[in-house]
């Protein structure tokens, strides 16, 4: 690995590997925030990661205290984390191909991304993993990268039309199929509430060791590669990515725009997000939780919602860097963002490590709230790892091994 230089370290932009020290932030700050949700689908059952009571314990204080952490992780954040990652992925693509690098690198970089993903998934035992989605998605986008804002945005729309009509269409079948008494229902209900029976069989095989977890992994992770990713994850992934393109090209996301402009896009995204997040909630609490009004992805208004909030934390960041505020946190989260892929695998090793039977075995051991310790912990390493790192050396790890492996021994 080639040590680091102070130009780099400055994140200033360099001819063909220019640094845009906004983006870096931004990308920081959503690779933190993912895990907010992921921790849901590392640490308990995996019903638990939609279903809110799951890991809410057996008194009434935790129920309300747990409860009230689902509440507001899913109002301030659910959605949106990836919503944001999958903006800067988009902006990602058309800085890398319009920095005069050949297109074959392009789909060489994503082959590379895609066995990642493929580790990630099958190895590391992350069935929620998103790299697979995003290795398929960026070589779509290949062919919609010269297209204007406008055009981007328009196709943007129509898929977050499909992804709502597809959350209409699915909670109306479900409803129909509740009415009539179809087994489609109860398959639903089995899946997302399971009998105390199937609760202690999915946790003691993902504690059996290694082997236990990864045979409940891969089946898993099959359906989700298979029917899941197909049919919702990688237009959910275009979708925002789209926009990041767009967004980009707009010189949005280079917090070049003026400060007005960022607190309009701040103050509407939030407005819309809390909005949106705050009514399914409500109707998650009046149904008493009932499958089909805690599954956000149900709900036709999810796609505005995360949007919202992805949007708002976006113009928050953007005035946080125009700004000149909380300098230290910035640098800290930039390098967190720049070693992006290093530290989102870390966090499949290190709950490989806590959860699963190959090391502690601790999968539905912790409360809700209590899992949010651990990414307290993961948070503060991380942030303090990252530019120790980079202080020394160019890139993280994985990105230097990506870099390798996508270039050869040439660095441009």
């Amino acid at each position: 690995m080639t040590p680091n230089t102070a130009q780099d370290q400055l994140a200033i932009p360099v001819a063909a590997d220019e640094r845009i020290l906004s983006l870096d932030v931004l990308r920081g700050y959503a690779l933190l925030g993912i895990l907010l949700l992921n921790i849901l689908g590392f640490g308990l059952h995996s019903a638990g990661y939609f279903y809110p009571l799951i890991g809410i314990g057996d008194t009434e204080f935790s129920r309300v205290l747990n409860l009230s952490v689902w509440g507001a992780v899913s109002v301030l954040f659910e959605g949106a984390m990836r919503a944001l990652f999958s903006i800067l992925f988009g902006a990602g693509v058309v800085l890398f191909l319009h920095a005069g690098r050949r297109p074959s690198l392009h789909f060489k970089r994503n082959f590379w991304l895609l066995l990642f993903g493929i580790f990630d998934a099958y190895i590391l035992l992350w069935n929620g993993d998103i790299l697979i989605t995003y290795a398929i998605a960026g070589a779509i986008l290949f062919s919609v990268r010269n297209w204007a804002p406008r055009n981007l945005l328009i196709a943007a729309g129509l898929m977050v039309a499909f992804l709502t009509f597809l959350s209409w269409g699915q909670k109306y079948t479900l409803e129909q199929a509740r009415i009539s008494g179809d087994p489609a229902y109860e398959e639903l209900i089995a899946e997302n509430v399971p009998s105390p029976e199937a609760y202690e069989e999915e946790l003691e095989l993902r504690r059996d060791g290694y082997s236990g977890a990864f045979a409940f992994n891969f089946d898993v992770k099959l359906e989700m590669t298979f029917v899941v990713l197909p049919l919702f994850l990688i237009w959910d992934a275009l979708a925002m990515m789209l926009i990041g393109m767009a967004l980009f090209k707009l010189r949005v996301l280079d917090a070049s725009r003026s400060d007005k402009f960022y607190q309009l896009l701040a103050l509407c995204g939030f407005a819309l997000g809390l909005t949106v997040n705050l009514w399914e909630l409500r109707l998650a609490i009046v149904s008493d939780y009932d499958v089909m009004a805690s599954v956000p992805i149900m709900i036709w208004t999810y796609q505005f919602g995360r949007l919202g909030m992805a949007l708002g934390y976006l113009g928050l960041i953007m005035l946080m860097c125009k700004s000149g505020v909380w300098v230290g946190l910035q640098r800290r989260l930039a390098a967190v963002g720049r070693m992006a892929l290093t530290n989102y695998l870390s966090h499949s090793v290190i709950c490989l490590f806590i959860f699963t039977g190959l090391g502690l075995g601790l999968v539905g051991a912790f409360e809700r709230w209590k899992l949010y310790l651990i990414v307290f912990a993961i948070w503060a390493f991380q942030l303090w790892f990252s530019p120790v790192w980079l202080n020394k050396y160019r890139f993280g790890p994985m990105e230097w091994l990506w870099r390798r492996l996508t270039y050869g021994n040439r660095y441009n």
